[in-house]
């Protein structure tokens, strides 16, 4: 088989202790996680089982050579928000995520892949899918310096192309990776299910909530396996994270919080390219207009390319939020965010949204501006204990009793549980690699990763459109 991939155009040590701690049953130290309390594979049968039982999404019809761009991050008309697609159809036949052990691939059936982009993400897929045992047999980008590097990175006789359409034609190709920048991510996903290829997508799956409902419709026409790529979806320590809040460790949960803290200096340079860009190919169905260096080096900065920070990182952070708490998209959400250090970029720099859901809020912020409580992080408050996640795996901590004098009863400090993260981050793409072969959905279906960006898409409206956005 073969394989073609696209793109681009408070903390401590959490090293080791697993601990058993009231409700919260972990391995003891020296035990692997697949063989604690029956293993993963029985919790996630259990789960597949009681998925089964959800309706499918309503196929299309078939695919169509163009499609009427239902694309950008600008404004929007006012009550469209979700209704192209509603909630059961966001998360109908999500079935539970398999995590395969790796194992290598035999010289008859190695697969074959092809990469659009091969810039920063891109660039680390390709070299992931080839550790894997992937065959990258086509290369394909925008920019001269990036497709040649990784095309020197490749197995000899790899085929550079210019043009993506190209790429898809190569013999004997089995998948595609598509790694391009986000408004990207719709055409050429629709151009290799034409093709019969299977697809993993990076994040976040689409440019705003109607692309994300004709985009479900479209993959569910097909019999392509399609992984989005958030990873966070095959990591173990989250599997475990979801057990103990299943068997009712955090007591009810009435607050989350996500947070993403880096202090980054986005590339807005605006000084000549250092090789040969293909502006024209690069825009693709986005607005035309002359070439801004800056605008290809932190396309994430510009609403014609991207959702902002917002939907790249808040997809990973509000999937796991939802997931962990049985929601569906929110109900509502509110954003107020600023450029504060990036001043010719578009997408705010600093922000906050808050998201109401039928029963429970949350709010995800990201600043840019700052390395405090560095990187991601995401915590769960329950009646019971609240739970951190963040780099280092996850904590509990046990809540103290409610008071009429609640000044004179806290720190809830106590840690009754914790998990380290020893995750592979090989194990997204293995898990996309495993279902060419079984034909059984991945890890993070198109429903999956349509219903993490809902959330994100919609705080986009309200910060652009300075107003509350419902479903």
């Amino acid at each position: 088989m073969t394989f073609v991939a696209a793109q681009h155009v408070g903390q401590g040590d959490w090293s080791g202790r697993s601990r058993v701690l009231g409700n919260a049953r972990l391995a003891e130290p020296g035990t692997s996680f697949h063989s604690m309390d029956g293993n993963l594979e029985r919790l996630l049968e259990a789960e597949k089982e009681r998925q089964k039982r959800a309706p499918g999404v309503a196929a299309a019809t078939g695919l169509r050579d163009s499609v009427e761009p239902a694309r950008r991050c600008g404004p929007a008309p006012r009550g469209h928000t979700l209704a192209a697609m509603n909630r059961r159809e966001m998360l109908a036949g999500v079935a539970a995520p398999v995590l395969i052990p790796q194992r290598a691939f035999g010289a008859n059936d190695r697969v074959t892949f092809g990469i659009a982009g091969t810039g920063n993400r891109g660039g680390w897929l390709h070299k992931s899918f080839m550790r894997l045992g992937a065959e990258c047999v086509a290369v394909c980008d925008t920019y001269e310096p990036y497709m040649e590097r990784a095309r020197r990175e490749s197995p000899a006789g790899v085929k550079p192309y210019a043009d993506y359409h190209d790429l898809l034609e190569h013999p004997g190709l089995d998948c595609v990776v598509v790694a391009t920048p986000d408004h990207q991510h719709r055409p050429m996903l629709y151009a290799a299910l034409k093709a019969k290829k299977d697809v993993y997508l990076e994040k976040p799956f689409s440019m705003n909530l109607a692309e994300s409902a004709e985009m479900v419709r479209t993959v569910r026409g097909t019999d392509r396996i399609v992984q989005v790529g958030m990873h966070r979806r095959s990591m173990p320590f989250v599997y475990a994270a979801k057990k103990l809040i299943d068997e009712g460790t955090l007591g009810k949960v009435w607050h989350a919080r996500a947070a993403w803290n880096w202090n980054f200096v986005e590339w807005l340079d605006n000084s000549p390219l250092e090789g040969k860009l293909d502006w024209e190919r690069f825009l693709g169905d986005a607005p035309k207009r002359p070439l801004e260096p800056r605008r290809f080096r932190w396309w994430r900065g510009f609403w014609d390319y991207s959702g902002g920070n917002m939907t790249d990182q808040g997809t990973h952070l509000m999937d796991v939020i939802q997931w962990m708490t049985g929601n569906s998209p929110p109900k509502s959400a509110v954003c107020n965010g600023a450029v504060c250090r990036n001043k010719t970029a578009e997408a705010p720099d600093v922000f906050t949204a808050v998201f109401e859901y039928p029963a429970m809020m949350a709010t995800w912020s990201l600043n840019y501006t700052s390395a405090y409580d560095y990187d991601w992080s995401i915590t769960l408050q329950g009646e019971q204990a609240a739970m951190v996640l963040n780099r280092f795996g996850y904590r509990v901590f046990k809540e103290v009793q409610p008071s009429p004098q609640p000044w004179t009863s806290g720190p809830a400090d106590k840690v009754i549980a914790e998990m380290p993260d020893k995750d592979s981050a090989d194990a997204h793409p293995r898990n996309f690699l495993e279902c060419l072969r079984s034909r059984q959905q991945p890890n993070c279906t198109v429903e999956i990763a349509a219903a993490a960006v809902a959330g994100p898409h919609m705080a986009n409206l309200a910060y652009r459109e300075g107003r509350k956005v419902t479903a």
